[in-house]
């Protein structure tokens, strides 16, 4: 006798064939990247976020605030790294640390923090990407899971929730951003419009979006004109691909820009030249007698610096039990100064 879905869950399944449930290979293969079909209004809906998406950045001077000091690019650029190192940890969707990033900076552009030894900013990252795990992934860490990357600052759940809050004021409420995976597929599509390429543009450009998000300079550049730029950088790297100019991308979809997406894809390619590992320059080859030398010397440092260790670490014990909690809501180390806070 054939198993049934039907005769174990039969109140599941409503009395219907537990073969009209499954699909079949004809229809599962419409679902496939090569044979996948946009609605028949992608077009205007690409354009009305195109349209749209200048709702969801920073104000207009915010870059020049960095480029002025008032706000400091490599506070701002080791949150993002922190930021990255967590959502790669608990593997959420890249979406969700390029939403992270988006409510830092619209709330950087908005409000100010008080400088206080980097913990402010940190608590706001915090956060901004607890909302952001919220909105997009299916399963969220503790508040205090998420912080599994903090290594002075642990904050109390208590204390998060009530930035949580005041993110969400200073944004309006708006999380659902428009950001640049918003357009990628639809302009993967473009470049290949077979699909067989699309899935490797995709994954490449996806790579180079959460790279330079680290870069300040990328701050002053919509969503729309950061997707292109991406995905012509991913084709440059396809031989079959490399054709696609950036000028040519303006025709893509209506509202896009040819400066900016010209003077963006310029900007990236810098990035990632200065970052490939061909730029960088070679070591010089050690002889193996030198090698030898070397690799001696290094076990001989690392025995003192186990010795030393093993002396400091009472005193470095006694110090990790010297956290102390603030206003019952923070923990901070004794580093940390009194007058720093009252700043928050």
């Amino acid at each position: 006798m054939p198993f049934s879905c039907s005769d174990c869950l039969p109140d599941l399944l409503c009395c219907e064939d537990a073969g009209s449930c499954l699909a079949d290979d004809d229809e599962l293969r419409k679902y496939s990247p090569p044979d996948l079909e946009f609605p028949s209004d992608i077009e205007e809906s690409i354009a009305r976020f195109v349209e749209e998406e200048g709702e969801y950045v920073p104000g207009f001077d915010y870059l020049e605030r960095f480029q002025s000091q008032s706000l400091d690019a490599s506070a701002r650029q080791e949150s993002v790294a922190w930021i990255l190192k967590v959502n790669a940890f608990f593997c959420f969707q890249p979406l969700t640390a390029y939403l992270s990033v988006n409510y830092m900076d619209r709330f950087l552009a908005s409000r100010c923090l008080p400088q206080a030894n980097g913990w402010p900013l940190r608590l706001l990252s915090v956060a901004c990407l607890s909302l952001a795990a919220k909105m997009e992934e299916p399963i969220v860490p503790s508040l205090l899971d998420l912080q599994v990357e903090s290594s002075k600052l642990i904050f109390d759940p208590r204390t998060i929730i009530r930035m949580e809050l005041i993110v969400l004021s200073a944004l309006d409420w708006r999380l659902r951003s428009i950001t640049p995976f918003t357009f990628i597929d639809f302009f993967a599509y473009k470049v290949d419009s077979t699909g067989t390429l699309v899935r490797l543009l995709v994954s490449r450009a996806t790579q180079i979006i959460l790279h330079i998000i680290k870069d300040i300079n990328f701050i002053d550049y919509c969503a729309s004109s950061v997707a292109v730029a991406a995905i012509l950088c991913a084709a440059n790297e396809i031989p079959n691909l490399s054709y696609v100019k950036p000028g040519n991308a303006v025709e893509w979809c209506h509202g896009l820009s040819k400066d900016r997406i010209v003077s963006c894809y310029e900007l990236m390619q810098e990035v990632l030249i200065d970052n490939s590992p061909r730029s960088k320059p070679k070591l010089p080859k050690v002889p193996p007698q030198l090698r030898m030398t070397t690799r001696a010397a290094g076990i001989d440092s690392s025995c003192s610096n186990s010795s030393s260790s093993s002396t400091s670490s009472s005193s470095s014990s006694s110090s990790s039990n010297k956290r102390r909690k603030l206003n019952n809501l923070l923990w901070v180390d004794d580093d940390y100064d009194d007058e720093d806070k009252d700043k928050f």
